[in-house]
């Protein structure tokens, strides 16, 4: 079983990138993360873990840059009911934003955190959260946590407070609703948007 590969990057996309090892390309699916740090005709080591289709069908390689992201995948794939490798890979994607900052929201059991910052909705952020109870506090993630527990870089005034109204008056929990808009406001640098707009993308990671 193939456990991790070397070579040169031959292409690369959102999801997959194709290594050449010993004069073969083979493709890897990976996470957006990981895709952004390689190099297109630079060399790259990644972990692997194959994956085999039912009823014959073919390998499927996913690769990861460290043993953290490996673990954690595992822990998608083996612990969440009904969730195969591709799933797992998908929500490694989200988790992705900050390992240690998903360890700690599990543990906490934040779901806010896990819907409002990774972007899970609250179905999966509920689903999450039961099947791995009990089961991060052992694996070793790199880094230190760093997102805050308060929605501190949402703007106190203008149309962000106006989302934050809108949103709590339909039944919203307020600490929620701070979590969704500071996701939000981290991807457009703070910079004031419609209280529409802000309304309609929240209420995407509310759902």
């Amino acid at each position: 079983m193939i456990a991790s590969l070397r070579g040169v990057v031959l292409s690369k996309d959102l999801e997959t990138v194709v290594l050449e090892c010993g004069g073969v390309g083979r493709e890897i699916h990976v996470t957006a993360s990981t895709a952004a740090r390689l190099t297109v005709g630079g060399e790259a080591f990644l972990l692997v873990v194959p994956s085999y289709a039912m009823y014959g069908g073919g390998e499927t390689l996913y690769g990861f840059l460290d043993a953290s992201e490996k673990s954690l995948f595992a822990a998608f794939r083996d612990e969440i009911p009904g969730t195969g490798a591709k799933k797992a890979l998908e929500y490694l994607d989200k988790a992705a934003k900050s390992l240690p900052d998903f360890r700690r929201a599990v543990i906490d059991r934040d779901e806010g955190l896990l819907c409002g910052v990774f972007g899970f909705t609250k179905k999966t952020a509920t689903k999450l959260l039961e099947a791995l109870k009990g089961k991060l506090e052992d694996v070793r993630l790199s880094g230190s946590p760093h997102i805050q527990k308060a929605a501190e870089t949402v703007p106190p005034s203008g149309p962000w407070a106006q989302a934050l109204n809108a949103l709590s008056s339909l039944g919203y929990k307020p600490a929620e609703v701070r979590l969704a808009l500071q996701s939000l406001a981290e991807e457009h640098g703070g910079k004031d948007l419609p209280a529409e707009q802000l309304v309609r993308q929240a209420l995407k990671r509310l759902s």
